[in-house]
């Protein structure tokens, strides 16, 4: 639950800017803003933006707040999680060599491939590989999409091999890959360095282990920092990736208000009641799933997150036979509300959409409760829409294709 006192506070800024009222189940994601940061994360970057400062004396800081947060040596601030996925694939191509750091995109003769199992080649908003192309590295897929063997990962691991990959997200396959631990073994047997984007990981100290040379988070998503990714590891490699600002890496900088506002929200996060908030985040489960009990062709379970973090979401398996409406066309109607509701949707084509009580506001639990009740009893009169199946996904390519700039 989020810190504004007054439930009307949260909605003046968007009334005041003509933005649409929203309330977002969907979950951390960058399409709605990732998170909403706390009360003392907004002050630390008002602070910072009103002062100049060494950066460098800034990261060193963060360097220190990273490493007991997570467990790493090292860390540094940048820009996105999908920022350090490019800085630290950079940093294991150079190096601490500034001319080769400068040779980047290019880089000829550095070691450019990039082993990733081919089941977490996943698009988290853009694709995976295009995070690791940028740097002039080429990608090198591992085994099918549902299954990967240790002898084909073993095998590709040759000389000419910079790192491999391991992708923990919700969007990639999640049966018949290798483990993340024994994954990190071969890899370490051949002398390639491990990197993991853990973006919207709970657990901060897993990884870094279990074994992980690199690993990188979101600062703007469970950390409830402004847009920020943290890169967090072996000092080495933390500072092969943070030399990379001189070349690659120079446009997805960050900035002072970012990199102080990141540390906060580490430093809250290492203080945060973690099972007071899981509770309130449950009670909102159970308002929803009461709330729609005996409504025909709509079931309502709680499932537990694909990637093992510590939370629960509210899952509406639809039959559109009762109903009225598909998944999909209840979740474009709930995205039409006043304010929108915008549910957790990539899978609607599978008959279900969740709700996930991470991000909700005072009062924001009984609004969604209320509306979710009105929309899911009259699916008889809402009009499905050719394509419901992907416009009622948020954010996507269409959004961007539509967008009046």
């Amino acid at each position: 639950m989020q810190d504004f006192e007054n439930p009307e506070d949260y909605w003046a800024w968007h009334d005041a800017n003509g933005f649409s009222r929203i309330i977002n189940v969907n979950g951390t994601m960058t399409s709605l803003g990732g998170s909403i940061t706390r009360a003392k994360v907004r002050q630390a970057t008002v602070e910072a933006m009103g002062r100049f400062v060494k950066i460098h004396e800034l990261q060193s800081k963060a360097s220190r707040v990273i490493a007991e947060l997570t467990g790493a040596q090292s860390g540094c601030i940048t820009a996105s999680a999908s920022a350090g996925i490019s800085l630290a694939v950079a940093g294991a191509m150079t190096g601490m060599d500034p001319a080769a750091a400068e040779s980047l995109p290019r880089g000829a003769g550095l070691r450019s491939g990039v082993v990733v199992q081919l089941g977490h080649l996943c698009n988290y908003g853009a694709p995976l590989a295009t995070a690791i192309e940028l740097t002039g590295a080429h990608v090198v897929p591992v085994g099918q999409s549902t299954l990967c063997t240790d002898y084909q990962f073993d095998a590709a691991l040759t000389d000419t091999v910079a790192a491999a990959v391991y992708v923990v997200s919700h969007h990639v396959v999640h049966y018949g890959q290798i483990p993340f631990a024994r994954f990190a073994r071969i890899a370490h047997a051949k002398g390639v360095p491990v990197i993991v984007d853990a973006a919207s990981e709970y657990d901060v100290k897993r990884f870094i282990a279990e074994g992980a040379d690199i690993v990188i988070y979101s600062g703007h998503k469970f950390l409830g920092g402004p847009t920020s990714g943290i890169i967090a590891g072996r000092t080495d490699l933390v500072r092969a990736a943070y030399l990379q600002n001189t070349g690659i890496g120079r446009g997805m900088k960050v900035g002072k208000e970012s990199i102080a506002g990141v540390i906060a929200a580490m430093e809250a996060w290492m203080q945060r009641n973690h099972s007071g908030i899981r509770t309130e985040e449950d009670a909102a489960l159970e308002l929803w799933q009461t709330s729609v009990a005996g409504i025909s062709g709509i079931a309502a379970i709680k499932v537990d997150d694909p990637t093992a973090n510590p939370l629960q979401r509210l899952q509406i398996n639809v039959d559109a036979a009762k109903a009225g409406a598909s998944a999909a066309t209840f979740a474009r109607a709930l995205g039409q509300q006043s304010p929108a509701i915008i549910v957790r949707n990539h899978e609607v084509e599978l008959g279900y959409f969740q709700l996930d009580p991470c991000n909700l506001a005072p009062g924001q639990a009984e609004i969604v409760a209320e509306t979710l009740a009105r929309v899911l009893a009259d699916g008889h009169s809402l009009q499905a829409e050719e394509g419901d199946d992907a416009s009622a996904r948020n954010g996507g390519t269409d959004a961007y294709m539509t967008w009046q700039g």
